[in-house]
């Protein structure tokens, strides 16, 4: 099967560690591909394609000043993300309720012995 492009959407996009770590410094403000370069010691040509994949799929926007280019995290654009891992909150809950029932029951354990 042929791999989609990693612009074809979200769940591409973000499949790539160092978009992701682009995401987590867009997510309190604003800031420069030199910023982001520097921040994650890639070579400012590297960031620049990276925000480039990220803005093709919505989840940055770019403002430019001159010659300087402002990225900023478009949050909504995560939507498909978070509605997907949503479907597996009920199995986390219903597995750490479990887990949570084994530690009690360890420490009682511990308690009458």
């Amino acid at each position: 099967m042929a791999r989609l492009a990693t612009t074809a959407d979200v769940f591409n996009a973000i499949s790539e560690p160092r978009r992701r770590q682009i995401l987590e410094l867009l997510a309190p403000r604003e800031r420069s591909v030199n910023d982001v370069a520097q921040l994650l010691g890639l070579a400012q040509p590297q960031a620049s394609k990276h925000l480039k994949v990220l803005k093709e799929v919505g989840l940055v926007t770019v403002r430019e000043v001159g010659k300087q280019h402002f990225y900023v995290l478009n949050g909504g654009a995560l939507k498909p993300v978070h509605d997907w891992t949503a479907r597996f909150e009920a199995f986390w809950r219903e597995s750490f309720d479990r887990l949570d029932e084994l530690l009690v029951d360890m420490q009682q354990k511990e308690k009458d012995a």
